[in-house]
């Protein structure tokens, strides 16, 4: 169990120690300044022009992600149909719970940011394939 517990510890510390958040930057100057402020500057968004009325990519368009082999994997089992039964049913239930909090917490003007962003999520996750 100990050697179990310095191995899993050896582990973190090789990957806190690639990790260059810490590390001295050239922009910081003389003083040597660090890469953490740096990256936590503020950045001016610059605009997006936008060619068609929506971003959101659905069907043979979607990103291929994390999830888009089980994803496959579903509709090969459980056929087309039914795959989008289940997904129109869980969309639809994520939805209404978003909905159920934003209510809660008072910002029900976020509800259809909040749903277009779990759409895009959906998406960059490989939900939508």
């Amino acid at each position: 169990m100990a050697r179990l517990a310095s191995l899993a510890l050896l582990f973190v510390a090789l990957v806190a120690s690639s990790v260059q958040g810490f590390a001295p930057s050239s922009l910081g100057g003389i003083s040597g300044g660090s890469n953490f402020v740096v990256s936590q500057r503020a950045r001016t968004a610059k605009p997006v022009a936008r060619t068609s009325k929506s971003s959101l990519q659905m069907g043979s368009q979607a990103k291929f992600g994390v999830f888009s082999p089980a994803v496959y994997g579903a509709k090969i089992v459980l056929g087309n149909d039914k795959l989008n039964k289940i997904r129109g049913q869980a969309i639809s239930l994520h939805s209404q719970y978003i909905g159920e909090f934003c209510q809660w917490s008072g910002a029900y003007h976020l509800r259809t940011r909040l749903i277009k962003k779990a759409k895009t999520n959906g998406d960059i996750l490989g939900f939508l394939v």
